[in-house]
């Protein structure tokens, strides 16, 4: 028996959905990092306007690249979402006492967290074991 008809197997549009959305996510991920470490103005403007030394771009760009290529192997996927996810935390935290609009930049770590856990759900048993949906 082909483990795509086994009960509880991933099927192939399962599978391949999670590793679009997991690679749209890992995208970003390294686009966020690399533009820390270029510090393009935008990047200078928004430390600047979050009270931020740019100095610490470019170890936040080290640490967004790192938990991006963790997420990406899927030996490591599991450990690289747990990082992003305390990644996207801390960019929560950051956001929260802005004045910058809630549903838009506050909670938009949130929504890129929902897709990291979505697409590894989507691709991984082991998470589907661990955190069953039950019709």
């Amino acid at each position: 028996m082909s483990s795509a008809t086994q009960p509880g197997a991933i099927s192939g549009t399962a599978l391949w959905s999670g590793r679009i959305i997991s690679g749209l996510v890992t995208a970003f991920m390294i686009f966020d990092g690399t533009i820390h470490i270029l510090k393009p103005a935008p990047v200078v403007q928004g430390f600047a306007q979050l009270g931020f030394p740019i100095r610490l771009a470019v170890p936040l760009g080290i640490v967004s690249l790192t938990c991006a290529l963790l997420y990406a192997i899927p030996q490591t996927s599991i450990l690289g979402a747990i990082l992003l996810t305390g990644y996207l935390g801390g960019a929560v935290a950051v956001q929260v006492p802005t004045q910058n609009p809630f549903f838009g930049e506050v909670i938009f770590p949130v929504y890129i967290g929902i897709f990291v856990w979505g697409g590894i759900y989507l691709r991984d048993e082991r998470v589907r074991k661990l955190i069953p949906f039950r019709s």
